[in-house]
């Protein structure tokens, strides 16, 4: 074992472990060095605990659900991409199934499925796992990385490194921002870390009145300095703090870059968007005839969900305890306008920590998209979230990470190989 050639991987994610798995061939001893107590503690928890894998998409469909720096994925891509992780998986006992938009699960719903499968197969491969093992730092001597040490002093040498620790979201997964760190001081430019897929905070005085309400099709506009910037059409959630949900999160990631430069953030929700303002004004008329001796907020009960009520007649300035009978005209259409444009603010995102993807990282321009290897030193690789890319949720950043973990497993191991 001594005369092979040592690859140390910095990170058991996905990225991580398809690192490993990859490298683990040809003459190449391979350790996993993970700061937690097993594989994949952050993975466990993507599709709410089912693992969305990843997306049936074709590539350029594919590419356009990843707005973070797609281009610089189209090599590693080509080297795995979706389909090769199905095969993969089903491979390895984990047979899975395709849902609604595209996304990919294991059949039987469980990450922890996905998971101790990569684990068998890390073992099987021969690769050293580590676990409870907290690297803090990498060692350079001239231009190449010599080792990895730990908090408490252990070192660990290597002839090629791959860092794939994550970002900076969910720390106590161990995603917590070390391994950005790390690069930024071995002379890597750092892209500002801001997050994505996160719900956003308001101050708008009803919100609280709403916490745990979901809405489903509804149309959210994102208008920023007062300029329509974005749109999108699906489910949201309102919470004590503002909104979450599907297309929140999906919308959170340019809110997050605009408020990080200052920007005025506010939201127009349409809660009928499938009806022109006249259609919904002559939907209304039906609803005020047909409950013409019943209070305003009792007449709207067709309409809207219950608690929502008293936050539209009074954003539209109608006295709840007003007849359906005896609203007027004016009001009637100050309804229509509130029911079509709810608007209110939007103060900042959660805090970085609870956003489900990073955006930002390693500048893309300091790493070779080929083979994920950086510019700087000839033995280090990244992989994963680390670097300056990231897609919306539906399976794609999970793919992020299987693809560049393996293309930098691939190249590193090819990269040894010659050495």
């Amino acid at each position: 074992m001594d005369d092979l050639k040592k690859l140390i991987i910095i990170g058991g994610g996905p990225a991580g472990v398809l690192a490993a798995l990859t490298a683990a061939k040809q003459g190449i001893a391979v350790t996993l060095l993970e700061k937690n107590s097993d594989i994949g503690k952050k993975w466990r928890i993507t599709g709410k605990g089912r693992c969305n894998i990843t997306n049936v998409a074709p590539l350029e469909e594919f590419m356009r659900h990843i707005p973070g720096n797609s281009r610089f994925l189209f090599s590693a891509f080509h080297n795995f991409f979706n389909q090769d992780i199905i095969n993969l998986l089903e491979k390895l006992g984990v047979p899975t199934k395709v849902e609604r938009g595209g996304r990919v699960f294991p059949v039987s719903d469980k990450a922890s499925d996905v998971t101790t499968a990569f684990k068998r197969a890390l073992l099987d491969a021969h690769v050293d796992i580590i676990f409870n093992c907290d690297i803090q730092k990498l060692i350079v001597d001239g231009t190449s990385i010599v080792a990895a040490v730990t908090a408490d002093g252990k070192m660990f040498k290597g002839d090629a490194f791959i860092l794939a620790t994550g970002g900076a979201t969910y720390p106590l997964t161990g995603s917590d921002g070390a391994g950005v760190q790390m690069a930024k001081k071995l002379g890597h430019t750092i892209t500002p870390l801001l997050p994505s897929l996160i719900p956003l905070q308001s101050d708008a005085y009803w919100i609280q009145d709403l916490h745990g309400l979901s809405l489903k099709n509804v149309a959210l506009t994102v208008f920023t300095d007062d300029k329509k910037s974005a749109q999108m059409f699906g489910e949201m959630m309102f919470t004590h703090y503002g909104v979450t949900g599907p297309i929140v999160l999906s919308l959170s990631r340019d809110i997050a870059q605009a408020l990080a430069h200052k920007k005025k953030i506010y939201l127009s929700l349409n809660l009928k968007p499938a009806l022109d303002a006249g259609k919904l004004d002559a939907r209304l008329q039906r609803d005020l005839k047909k409950y013409a001796n019943k209070r305003i907020n009792n007449a709207l009960c067709d309409l809207l969900p219950h608690r929502l009520i008293p936050v539209i007649t009074d954003l539209a300035f109608i006295d709840e305890e007003t007849p359906a009978h005896s609203i007027t005209k004016i009001e009637r259409h100050k309804l229509v306008e509130v029911l079509q444009n709810l608007t209110f603010d939007i103060t900042s995102t959660r805090p970085l920590a609870e956003g489900i993807i990073t955006v930002g990282g390693i500048n893309i321009k300091e790493v070779n998209a080929s083979t994920m290897q950086s510019k700087f030193y000839a033995n280090l690789f990244f992989a994963g979230e680390i670097l300056d890319v990231d897609g919306y949720t539906g399976g794609f950043n999970l793919q992020i990470a299987f693809s560049t973990g393996y293309t930098a497993g691939l190249k590193s191991r090819q990269f040894l190989s010659k050495e």
